[in-house]
C-alpha cells in the first residue's frame, strides 16, 4: 500500500537527497507518494511540522535541537533518524567590505585568522569614524552559520551580536538583503553564495569546511512522537534517501541531479550555477577564480547517520552565542533528538 507523506523544504543544495529520492523514483519504489513542499523560512518549517501540517522536514540540526529543549520562544520535540548532508556553507561579503578588508590584510586573506584580523581592523576603523556597525546575517539564529561566523570571528576577538550587529535572513532573501545594503555579509548553505557572487555584488571568502570539517548541518526531522508511532514511515523514507544518497555520489549524476535542483518549484535557479557546486567548484567573485573545494559537501551514507555527538557541538555553540545557559539534563536531552538506531535499521 502506497504511503502519502508531506516532507517540507527549504530552496538550497542541501535539499538535493529528498529532491532525488521524489524525482528519481527511489520513494516510490519503497512505497512512498512524496510531496515535496517549498518553504520560506525554517521557523515556518519548523511549525508547520509541529502542526503536522508535514510529516517531515529538511531542519537544521541545531534548529532541531532548540526546538526539543524549547529555546527561542517555542517549544516542539524533535527526531531526526537521518541527517542529508554535511558541511555545505561559507561566508560571503559584499564585494565593498571584502575590498576594504583586503586593503587592511596583513597576509592572505584565505586565511581565516588574516581574514579576521582584517576585519576586527575595519571594525575599530569604522568606530573611530562614528560609521554604524557592520552587520552579518545567518539563515536562523539556531543554525550552523551562526556557529560559524562566531568562530570565525572568535578568531580576531570578536562578538556577534556585540561587535557584529546580527541578523537573521533566510537563505533566499540572502541576495537581495546585500544587494540593498541590510547586510554587508552573511554565512548560508549552498548555492546562495554562488548567486550573490553571480549578481556581481558578492565576494565569497571562506568556506564552512575551511573553519569546521564535517559540520552539522541539515537533518530530516519527524515530531519526536511520530518518529516512534510511525516507525514503519521513518524506516521506508530512510530507505529512499540512502538509496538517493548512493545515486548522487556518482558523479555521473550531477547535470540530472542539478537538473532537478534547477525547477521552479525547487531551487528555481539556473543550472549553470547548481551543476559547478555538486563538483565542489565554487566561484568566488572580486576577481579571483574558481576554485576546487575538497568534499565542499557530503551527501554520502557516512554523512548520513545521525550523530549525538553532534549535540555536544550544538549546546557548546549555542552557550557561546549566549543563547542558552546549561542545565543538568539538557545535554541528555540534546543528544536523544539524534536516533542513529533507526537509521541503522533503514539500510538496504
Amino acid at each position: 500500500m502506497t504511503l502519502h507523506l508531506r516532507v517540507g523544504f527549504m530552496p538550497l543544495i542541501d535539499s538535493a537527497l529528498i529532491v532525488a529520492a521524489k524525482d528519481e523514483g527511489f520513494a516510490e519504489a519503497e512505497g512512498l507518494d512524496l510531496e515535496l513542499v517549498r518553504e520560506v523560512s525554517w521557523s515556518n518549517l519548523r511549525d508547520k511540522l509541529n502542526v503536522r501540517l508535514l510529516d517531515a522536514a529538511h531542519m537544521l540540526g541545531p534548529a532541531a535541537v532548540a526546538a526539543t529543549l524549547g529555546i527561542g520562544g517555542v517549544r516542539a520535540p524533535m527526531a531526526v533518524p537521518i541527517a542529508l548532508n554535511l558541511d555545505g556553507s561559507a561566508i560571503t561579503l559584499s564585494l565593498r567590505r571584502f575590498e576594504e578588508m583586503a586593503r587592511l590584510a596583513q597576509g592572505d586573506m584565505a586565511d581565516p585568522r588574516v581574514s579576521a584580523a582584517a576585519l576586527a581592523a575595519l571594525v575599530e576603523r569604522r568606530k573611530a569614524m562614528g560609521l554604524p556597525q557592520l552587520t552579518f546575517a545567518a539563515v536562523f539564529g539556531f543554525s550552523s552559520h551562526t556557529y560559524l561566523l562566531c568562530e570565525w570571528l572568535a578568531k580576531a576577538g570578536l562578538k556577534l551580536g556585540s561587535d557584529i550587529r546580527f541578523e537573521v535572513v533566510p537563505p533566499p532573501q540572502t541576495v537581495e538583503a546585500l544587494t540593498s545594503g541590510r547586510v554587508d555579509g552573511f554565512c548560508a548553505g549552498a548555492p546562495w553564495n554562488a548567486a550573490a557572487v553571480a549578481a556581481g555584488i558578492g565576494a565569497m571568502l571562506h568556506c564552512g569546511v575551511e573553519l569546521r570539517r564535517d559540520c552539522p548541518e541539515k537533518v530530516l526531522a519527524w515530531r519526536a512522537d511520530d518518529a516512534g508511532r510511525r516507525s514503519h514511515a521513518v524506516a521506508r523514507l530512510n530507505a529512499a534517501i540512502l538509496r538517493a544518497s548512493d545515486w548522487a555520489c556518482d558523479p555521473a549524476n550531477g547535470e540530472r541531479l542539478a537538473l532537478h535542483l534547477s525547477r521552479p518549484d525547487r531551487l528555481a535557479l539556473p543550472i549553470e550555477m547548481l551543476e559547478p557546486v555538486l563538483r565542489f567548484e565554487l566561484i568566488q567573485g572580486a576577481g579571483r577564480p574558481p576554485r576546487q573545494v575538497e568534499r565542499f559537501i557530503r551527501f554520502d551514507r557516512a554523512a548520513l547517520e545521525p550523530n549525538p555527538s553532534h549535540a555536544d557541538w550544538i549546546l557548546s555553540s549555542m552557550e557561546r552565542a549566549g543563547q542558552v545557559v546549561l542545565a543538568p539534563g539538557m545535554a541528555e536531552q540534546a543528544r536523544a533528538v539524534f536516533l542513529p538506531e533507526l537509521f541503522l535499521g533503514s539500510h538496504s
